[in-house]
């Protein structure tokens, strides 16, 4: 009866061990909070992530990680559905970039990600698309458009990480579009969708409300 007892003690034991392994592999910390936040880059002091100015149409929007997918499609030869984790494998490049509101307020960060213009390559994209229309959580009619040429001249990124640490909940994870140049309101976070369009008379939630379609941080917020 005593080995019984042992045998039984030794199999529970083994069962408990395993079990404490197997949960190592769920993560801790959530994605947004891990790593350590930079605060110099390229000899430049960086806004911390917590004095950064910061608008929401609907509030934060929550996004899991494990089922999104970014759908790029419309104009295109290929249409692809992209994973997280087919975004971060993409070459990351990382950019010293100012956000300017059209409130008045901006700061400056480290953005990395992926080129957007490499995504669309790997889509490929069809000669009568004229624009990329950003579609997000908080306005899944189409937030906001950009030039495909201003994407593809200007290298633009969509940003997985904000000065170094994976792009919080609140500012748009999994992805924010970095708009190198124009307003915050052309920084579209959240997205969940891409579409090439040849519909230059696209407008988005604040260029239908009378801003700048064009949103140069240099011109004026409104259409004139």
């Amino acid at each position: 009866m005593k080995q019984l007892k042992l045998l039984f003690l030794s199999v529970l034991i083994i069962i408990i061990t395993s079990f404490l392994f197997a949960c190592g592999d769920i993560p801790v910390v959530p994605p947004q909070e891990q790593g350590a936040e930079a605060a110099v880059f390229q000899g430049v002091k960086l806004t911390p992530i917590a004095e950064q100015g910061n608008n929401a149409l609907a509030g934060t929007q929550a996004i899991d990680r494990d089922s999104y997918i970014l759908t790029i499609d419309g104009l295109v030869e290929k249409p692809l559905a992209i994973t997280y984790d087919g975004l971060a494998a993409y070459p990351q490049e990382s950019y010293l970039m100012d956000l300017n509101c059209v409130e008045g307020w901006s700061f400056t960060a480290k953005w990395t990600g992926p080129k957007l213009s490499s995504i669309l390559a790997d889509a490929g994209v069809k000669p009568e698309a004229k624009i990329a229309i950003f579609y997000t959580a908080d306005a899944p009619e189409g937030y906001t458009s950009l030039d495909v040429n201003y994407i593809i001249e200007n290298d633009i990124l969509l940003a997985l990480r904000l000065n170094d640490v994976i792009l919080p909940e609140d500012r748009g994870f999994p992805v924010q579009v970095v708009a190198k140049s124009k307003f915050g309101y052309k920084w579209a976070k959240w997205v969940t969708r891409i579409e090439l369009s040849s519909d230059t008379d696209f407008k988005g939630f604040w260029e239908k409300r009378g801003y700048n379609n064009n949103a140069d941080d240099s011109g004026p917020a409104f259409e004139q």
